[in-house]
């Protein structure tokens, strides 16, 4: 059980995806869910951020209903469900974590170049995070893959090197997790995703404190 709490924590603490500043503008209903989801995560206290993601998964239910096959939409779909199970906690969240992987797979299956490559990454995040059999779908080898795909469609994003740089940093490479960091750190702003950016740079700062840390 201490596994899943440390999984759901980290989960939770981890996912924001979004297009690179390369790509084009996001329909309203891409951009105001992710505008929600950055407002809830950096600036909702923690006890209240439950409950502001469950409503938000609902319009996230819905905006992906208006908009079938839409891979944007889903890929936020999935991102906000996986981060409401991080902020609900439980056995029970891991459900959520499931549906957002078959979300997230079937945004690949439509354009898997959607969004920066978010889905991959997104799927290489989570494979990483939770647990492996018999609790969870963890996979490691899996992962890898999934981040190597985001970072091929995005090598200068911020996410994609945040996530491969966090993966190796759990594997204990922190000399290149401290090179992935870096690189994200450089990453050009997102137009529209000031507090996501701010947020994401915070995290980052975190964990090269912690490789600096560990040399000590």
């Amino acid at each position: 059980m201490s596994m899943i709490v440390r999984f759901l924590a980290a989960l939770a603490a981890s996912l924001v995806l979004a297009a690179g500043p390369a790509m084009a503008a996001p329909t309203e209903d891409v951009a105001r869910l992710q505008q929600s989801w950055a407002h809830i995560k950096y600036e909702v206290p923690p006890a209240a951020q439950e409950a502001q993601f469950e409503r938000l998964l609902g319009e996230a239910e819905q905006a992906a209903q208006r908009n079938p096959g839409n891979a944007d939409t889903l890929i936020w779909y999935g991102i906000i469900e996986s981060t409401y199970a991080g902020a609900k906690g439980g056995i029970g969240a891991l459900k959520y974590v499931k549906n957002a992987k078959a979300t997230l797979e079937r945004a690949l299956a439509i354009e898997p170049g959607a969004l920066a490559g978010s889905a991959y990454t997104s799927l290489g995040s989570l494979y990483y995070q939770v647990p492996g059999w018999p609790i969870g779908f963890g996979n490691d080898a899996r992962a890898e893959e999934y981040l190597k795909k985001g970072l091929a469609v995005n090598p200068d994003g911020i996410d994609s090197n945040f996530f491969y740089g966090d993966y190796l940093m759990r594997k204990g490479d922190a000399v290149n997790a401290e090179r992935y960091l870096r690189k994200a750190l450089q990453a050009a702003p997102r137009a529209g995703r000031k507090l996501a950016d701010d947020g994401r740079r915070a995290e980052i700062a975190q964990l090269l404190e912690k490789i600096a840390g560990g040399r000590k």
